[in-house]
């Protein structure tokens, strides 16, 4: 087996890391290979790092020795770490002239609250350095076999948490305005509400038909793919013990992983539909 900490980066300008620099950085959906090589760099260059629950131990595994760590998770329901606690004690690692890796699940700025942290600290006076990472609700979905957009389904996606700051469901969206202008819906931590956020979604005209997927666990070894409808969702759900974190995504995207289920193909089985939207029936029609 290759010890992947060995692994030279390829020759590049990479980034410079100096003492008191809280450089933040999104560590994709989970599993390790969709890391991006700037992130890579920032783990093998800093002096702490801070990192949130859904990091998965493998990446922080690729620190350099004598890094130390340093848990900031948020998890859902359970005790978890104060934001401005987070963003202080940033402050403080970087005046004692720490280099800190601030290293968040996913991408910083998709409902990761990096855009709060890194406001804070430039208040705050201290430098920053910003890498995105591959959102689950794109990279997970795409694992999964389904696409948030397809020409024949949507020309707009809308991505949408599952709470609010007081972890209740989001009293400030507009759902008949969502349900009447968006084809596709990917939805963040919305397992806890999901009963109620599709529950809006049907009040407002919904087709209760409509193909829904939950994605648990995307990109990783235990990854769990539901699909469902709309309607069905959540008793469907509850029946089959999805638990977050996880990836709801609404729309007719979500029929094309009878085609394009990449994984289930891999192991061996057999394709369930070529044409899940109809378009070759449709373009022969026309």
């Amino acid at each position: 087996m290759i010890d992947d900490t060995q692994i030279s980066l390829p020759a590049h300008d990479w980034p410079d890391f100096p003492a008191g620099l809280v450089w933040l950085v999104g560590a994709g959906p989970g599993e390790p290979g969709l890391l991006t090589l700037q992130a890579l760099h920032a783990l093998r260059s800093a002096d702490i790092i801070v990192h949130d629950a859904l990091v998965d131990p493998r990446i922080l595994d690729w620190r350099r020795p004598g890094t130390e760590l340093e848990y900031a998770g948020k998890r859902g329901g359970r005790p978890s770490a104060v934001q401005r606690d987070i963003s202080l004690r940033l402050i403080e690692l970087s005046r004692s002239g720490k280099r800190v890796l601030r290293l968040k699940g996913g991408d910083p700025f998709v409902f990761g609250r990096g855009g709060e942290e890194a406001q804070t600290l430039v208040q705050a006076g201290v430098p920053i350095r910003l890498t995105p990472g591959i959102s689950a609700g794109i990279g997970g979905l795409a694992f999964a076999g389904i696409p948030v957009t397809h020409r024949d389904v949507n020309q707009a996606v809308t991505f949408l948490t599952g709470h609010d700051q007081s972890g209740l469901t989001p009293s400030a969206i507009d759902w008949e305005a969502l349900s009447r202008g968006s084809p596709v819906i990917v939805m963040y931590m919305a397992m806890k509400h999901l009963d109620q956020i599709t529950g809006n979604l049907l009040e407002m005209g919904r087709d209760a038909n409509e193909p829904l997927a939950i994605v648990s666990n995307a990109t990783l070894p235990d990854m769990k793919v539901l699909e469902t409808t709309l309607g069905r969702a959540a008793a469907d759900a509850q029946a089959n013990d999805m638990q977050a974190p996880a990836i709801v995504c609404l729309g007719r995207v979500v029929a094309m992983r009878q085609v394009i289920d990449w994984m289930g193909q891999l192991r061996g089985e057999a394709v369930r539909d070529m044409d899940p939207l109809g378009t070759e029936a449709s373009s022969q029609v026309s």
